[in-house]
This record gives structure tokens, C-alpha cells and sequence, in this order.
């Protein structure tokens, strides 16, 4: 495994993260607590929730180790054991992570002005190899589609250098 991946976060959060305004923050599928940890640094008020007990417990040592404090769950937010609380956030942010059902509830998380950060792989992934389950890959703008209601502030679609095919949009609530 690529280590420098699993500890640092997401550059696209990171070169955007001037735009995301102050407050309370969601990291959903949060793994090992990278983006939710670089929140936290940046004077969030972060949280983050993990189907996997490990992940989450990794975190939270890593969050320790960094100086700041988050919060963490272990759910299944698949199955719905975890409520993402409506009007609470002002941030959700969402990376490498596909549950189409999800997205609604998202949009219902974020207060009037907060900001979705959402990045993960496209149907393009597919010629590098996994994920290669199409319910898990994004079709070509969808993210503009199920954001469309949102003001889009970044937008970025396509197959990097790395060979990493992903879609990545920076909304705002409107």
C-alpha cells in the first residue's frame, strides 16, 4: 500500500480548502482520518464516520498524535445506522466513496451556504482496474447532475497522470 496516500490529504481538499466556510464538518467514509484529521488542523469542528472499527480507531490515534481533536463513529451508514443530522454542517465532504442513496441526505445535512467536497472514481477507472463495480464508479457528469441545484464552485472530471480516473465538485447550498 501506498503510505504517503493513506496519511496525506486529498490535494483536492487541500488546494480548495480557502473556499469551505469554517464551522462544522462531516467526513463520511472518513477511513484512516486523513482529510478528516487536515480539517481538524484547519480549525474545524470535525467529525467523521467509518464502517470499519480499525479505521476509526487509527484515526483517532492519529488525531491525538497531530494535536487535534475529532470526532469519530463506527457505522454502516449503507444500512442507515448512522443519520447524517439535517441542516447541522457546513461542510460534507466525501472521498473515494460511492452510495448513490447517500446523496440526498448529504445535500439535507448542509445548512443554507455550507459546501459539499465530493471526489471519487468515474466509469474511466475501469481500464485501470478496481473498484471495477459500475455501482461504485461515477457516470460521466454525474456529480453536476445530482449537485445541479447547488452553486458548482469547482468541478473537475478525467483521468490524471497517476492513472486515477475520478470526478470532483465543490458546491455550495443555495
Amino acid at each position: 500500500m501506498n503510505t504517503h496516500y493513506e496519511s496525506e490529504p486529498s490535494s483536492f481538499l487541500v488546494e480548495n480548502i480557502s473556499l469551505l466556510p469554517r464551522g462544522r464538518a462531516l467526513d463520511i467514509a472518513m477511513g484512516n482520518g486523513r482529510n478528516t484529521i487536515y480539517l481538524a488542523e484547519m480549525g474545524f469542528n470535525a467529525e467523521g464516520v467509518d464502517v470499519s472499527k480499525q479505521a476509526v480507531k487509527t484515526a483517532l490515534e492519529r488525531a491525538k498524535s497531530a494535536g487535534v481533536n475529532i470526532n469519530a463513529y463506527v457505522a454502516d451508514i449503507e444500512a442507515g445506522n448512522y443519520i447524517i443530522e439535517k441542516n447541522a454542517y457546513d461542510v460534507i465532504i466525501c472521498f473515494n466513496y460511492l452510495h448513490r442513496p447517500l446523496m440526498p441526505r448529504i445535500k439535507d445535512g448542509l445548512k443554507k451556504g455550507g459546501m459539499v467536497v465530493y471526489q471519487t472514481y468515474t466509469i474511466d477507472r475501469l481500464q485501470f482496474g478496481k473498484p471495477s463495480n459500475p455501482d461504485f464508479l461515477l457516470k460521466y457528469n454525474e456529480l453536476l447532475a445530482v449537485f445541479s441545484d447547488f452553486r458548482c464552485l469547482r468541478y473537475y472530471e478525467g483521468i490524471t497522470d497517476s492513472r486515477k480516473a475520478v470526478a470532483g465538485i465543490i458546491a455550495q447550498k443555495i
